[in-house]
């Protein structure tokens, strides 16, 4: 489990937006973009070009149960 104090200093690569830890991913924030990247054992997976981009749709959900405005 990614600790808060490690997710409160961590950032998107690309946009530098804050992220959220769903599951075994980290959300970014970013509305542009919304990256998500993978958490293996633990650890985070931050390259790019290994990166999903969600769909708008169930971006915006997780935004929201995050408590993150859309």
């Amino acid at each position: 489990m990614i600790s808060k104090e490690l997710l409160d200093i961590m950032c998107c690569p690309e946009t530098k937006a804050d992220l959220v830890l769903e599951g075994d991913f980290l959300i970014s924030t970013d509305p542009v973009t919304r990256r998500k990247y993978r958490v293996e054992e633990n650890i985070p997976v931050m390259l790019i070009d290994e990166s999903v981009i969600m769909p708008e749709a169930e971006w915006k959900e997780i935004m929201k149960k995050h408590g993150k405005e859309v």
